[in-house]
């Protein structure tokens, strides 16, 4: 099943039989009594800001309320400092589901400090990641025509969260130490602020770059990039940053796969990153401070034995995330869902999960 704004429905596989119009109300519970009798025995559902339609997506409910199967539900965006209504929204959800996925140790504890949700009431599923061989990343540069270059790394979709601010502050001191620097932001803008307000974002941040003379050692990428050319920009990066101002942040994708492809992480001290950086598993560096950040990636790029040290250290810590790990751990929520819902009467099926995001 999936979710799209009104007049997109996009292509879909054919695996995906329903869907909903993320503005219509009515579409929620007709799609859910849908599933209630397609045969599935039960719903992973995906909630995140800006999936569901209504004030705070509060349609999710209407979704959830009409569900007959047993629902596991997977937070992805927690509001540290919540509203009454998104307050009210996700408790409610977490009480409909059979199981609810955070996936961070810090995420668990919002939800409990903020939403009152018992911690036994959680489980904690770390975001899943690609394989990716450790590989030196000399030997990946010239795929992408950075031979020759010391490769810091930004990426994901573009918006002022991001914080690349940060770093186009302090390439003027990185490439004063190091000539070849080449500080690489990739990503398409996000799509909501894409909406709003077009390119402004990115076109400030290239008058930022400008301002600072940094043109030949600044550049954007703007495009969305598929599994294997991200891949390919992990694997050839000999820093990546994540300077993200959020300090809440409890989960980053974005951190998740850069350890995964075993670099060294140069990041703000967010939520995540504080957790999942522990044990010098990467650098932290205060918020506003251009020159920390700087001396941050000058050292990391002057000594390459502590760039693979770090980065050993993530790449082994993230081997509890590959896709294949996070699979099984679902699959046994899945079936836990699914056995408690049997012996309370909920009809279970012969097919296994639908899954709604």
């Amino acid at each position: 099943m999936a979710i799209h704004p009104v007049g997109e429905p996009g292509p879909y596989p054919a695996e995906v039989r329903h869907r909903i119009r993320r503005d219509t109300q009515d579409d929620y519970p007709y799609v859910a009594q849908a599933l209630n009798d397609c045969g599935v025995n039960v719903i992973s559902l995906q909630h995140g800001d800006g999936i569901w339609g209504g004030q705070d997506g509060i349609y999710v409910l209407d979704f959830a309320r009409a569900l007959r199967v047993p629902m596991v539900a997977t937070i992805h965006d927690i509001p540290a400092r919540p509203s009454p209504a998104q307050r009210s929204i996700l408790a409610e959800l977490v009480d409909i589901a059979a199981a609810t996925i955070v996936m961070s140790h810090s995420a668990a504890a919002e939800m409990t400090r903020e939403y009152g949700v018992p911690a036994d009431r959680l489980d904690i599923v770390p975001h899943g990641v690609p394989h990716l061989p450790q590989v030196a990343a000399d030997t990946i540069k010239p795929r992408l025509g950075l031979q020759g270059r010391a490769v810091i790394l930004s990426f994901g979709l573009l918006g002022p969260a991001k914080g690349c601010e940060l770093i186009i502050d302090a390439m003027p001191a990185v490439v004063a130490a190091i000539p070849n620097a080449l500080y690489v932001i990739l990503g398409a803008t996000e799509p909501n602020l894409l909406a709003r307000d077009g390119e402004a974002y990115r076109a400030s941040l290239e008058a930022r770059v400008a301002a600072r003379g940094m043109g030949q050692h600044i550049k954007f990428i703007d495009k969305f990039v598929g599994r294997v050319e991200l891949g390919n920009w992990l694997e050839a990066a000999d820093v990546i940053t994540t300077p993200y101002p959020d300090l809440d942040r409890t989960v980053a994708a974005t951190l998740s796969f850069a350890m995964a492809a075993g670099k060294p992480i140069v990041s703000t001290p967010y939520a995540h990153a504080l957790e999942m950086l522990a044990s010098e598993r990467g650098r932290i560096v205060q918020p506003g401070s251009p020159d920390r950040f700087s001396a941050e990636i000058i050292a990391l790029l002057q000594d390459p034995e502590l760039r693979a040290s770090i980065g050993r250290r993530a790449y082994e810590h993230s081997r509890g995330m590959v896709w294949w790990e996070i699979g099984s751990q679902y699959r046994r929520i899945f079936d836990r869902a699914t056995s408690e819902a049997a012996s309370r009467s909920i009809r279970p099926s012969s097919k296994f999960a639908a899954v709604v995001a």
